[in-house]
């Protein structure tokens, strides 16, 4: 029996590891596959992964449960274990001393000497703990002039309210990050002991983003001083007279990562009540650099030789075309739609090798490598076009791609150009994601509130910053803040800080 647990017990750690190995591969795909298919298969493979963990611990503690004497000695020497994960250096550490024995367990003397420790160590975690800060300011009178004097009162995050820059960064992470509604916040204090109502919160957070307004102006003009954006939108449900309507949230991101820009990334967010052009028009009315999309109409008027101060130039996004074509592989199986998604992989595979290089290293290898198989490309999805009735889902997916040839193919000439628009589509999958916590925005003003609140956590999140950490620092520090220096409370130039003291302690 227990033989059969052991040999069972092996053959799911190899899965496990046979599944992590394609977990890994599955997240480097970052372009092609990982658009449709990859995040469906990363999704499954956790969920796999995790199922298994968990079968796997409780048939072993069932086993070391059931198992006594000579067997439960046999199988702690070759039961299969995962190695213990290291615990965090930067934890503080409690020590709970059990005092050794006052006679020896062998001879029962008592003539015993320290001979050293054994020590077992355990990750725990208390319940949160909640504090009320006194700021004492002590008062004097001058025996000369009877004056008084004290110290001045120190800054508060918001003007009013009694609650600090953590509590405050919390509520605010917990919404918008971890996606949780107000009134579900309410009710996780108040079990805590801590009886605060939805309206004060909402209070706290509406007076939270007026204080943070800065920095999210900051945050605009550096993504729209960027050489090249991506820009997408995603549906927001906005209660209106007792019931909803279909808002939009907007969202820009420069990343110049790809072509190994030194400049940090940032996204910045916009609410509007409909998806009209003239929103995409009013946000982007000075920009004039590289834009990355997919092919709404709304945009055609930026594109326009008339525009002022200038045209804004266009790159269609390959994930989107190929997405038509992989749609169909998948469903129908196509022979001409697998072929087309089989040609566009093999220029993401490109693509692939290039990420991170500069704009002359991207260019050069793409007109060597990519514009061959883009020139055949072109010409197979022409041939095979005109052999279709102009009514079948196939022509339809080849003539969107045709349509836009210039725009697809602009990436061959511009080395700071991505093959894909994903950047703009993972800042928004916040948006997805919470919208099946918090159900609507509750009005307009919510929906600009929360754009710009997401403009500030996405923006740490694309520097690998924690967003309530810096959101803390932020409030304690921001209204005592000069405003010609706010550049440095922007997220990436508080991690270098956070780093330097790191490093020098």
């Amino acid at each position: 029996m227990l033989a059969a647990a052991l040999s069972e017990a092996k053959v799911r750690a190899l899965e496990i590891e046979r599944l992590k190995l394609m977990l890994a591969k599955a997240r480097r795909e970052k372009f092609g596959q990982s658009s449709e298919r990859g995040k469906l298969l990363i999704e499954q493979l956790e969920f796999a992964i995790a199922d298994l963990e968990e079968t796997q611990a409780e048939e072993e503690t069932k086993a070391e449960m059931a198992a006594s004497g000579p067997q439960k000695e046999k199988r702690a020497r070759t039961g299969v274990r995962r190695p213990p994960r290291a615990l965090p250096d930067n934890l503080p550490r409690e020590r709970v001393l059990y005092p050794a024995p006052g006679a020896c367990a062998q001879c029962g003397g008592t003539r015993l000497r320290k001979l050293g420790e054994v020590v077992t160590k355990t990750l725990e975690c208390e319940p949160r703990r909640w504090k009320i800060i006194e700021h004492v300011r002590e008062k004097v009178t001058c025996r000369d002039c009877e004056g008084i004097s004290e110290p001045p009162a120190p800054s508060h995050p918001i003007p009013r309210g009694h609650a600090g820059p953590s509590l405050l960064a919390m509520v605010l992470a917990s919404k918008f990050l971890l996606h949780q509604p107000l009134n579900r916040q309410s009710e996780t204090y108040a079990r805590e002991g801590i009886d605060i109502d939805v309206s004060t919160l909402a209070d706290w957070v509406g007076a939270c983003a007026a204080a943070l307004d800065p920095i999210v102006q900051r945050i605009t003009a550096h993504v729209f001083n960027a050489e090249r954006i991506h820009t997408d939108d995603t549906t927001v449900p906005v209660l209106a007279k007792m019931k909803t309507v279909t808002g939009r949230l907007w969202t820009y991101v420069r990343d110049d990562r790809p072509f190994g820009g030194a400049d940090p990334p940032a996204a910045v967010f916009y609410y509007s009540r409909s998806r009209a052009s003239e929103y995409p028009c009013q946000h982007l009315a000075g920009y004039t650099g590289i834009m990355q999309a997919d092919a709404f109409a709304g945009y055609d008027q930026l594109y326009e030789a008339r525009r002022q101060p200038a045209p804004i130039t266009p790159a269609a996004c390959w994930s989107h075309g190929r997405r038509k074509f992989f749609e169909l592989a998948k469903l129908t199986k196509a022979p001409i739609a697998v072929e087309a998604v089989r040609r566009i992989d093999e220029i993401f595979e490109i693509e692939r090798d290039i990420n991170g290089r500069t704009p002359e290293e991207r260019l050069a290898v793409r007109r060597e490598r990519s514009r061959p198989l883009v020139i055949a490309l072109e010409a197979w999805l022409r041939q095979q076009r005109s052999l279709l009735s102009k009514s079948s889902k196939t022509a339809k997916a080849i003539h969107y791609s045709l349509k836009r040839w210039t725009h697809f193919t602009r990436f061959l000439d511009d080395g700071r150009i991505c093959l894909s628009n994903n950047a703009a589509e993972r800042a928004l999958r916040c948006v997805a994601i919470g919208r099946a916590n918090w159900t609507f925005a509750g009005s307009d003003a919510g929906g600009h509130r929360a754009a710009a609140i997401y403009t500030l956590i996405q923006t740490c999140v694309l520097n690998d910053v924690d967003p309530q950490a810096w959101l803390a620092y932020v409030l304690a520090n921001l209204s005592d803040h000069p405003v010609k220096r706010i550049n440095q409370l922007l997220p990436w130039n508080w991690k270098v800080r956070q780093q330097a003291i790191v490093t020098a302690a």
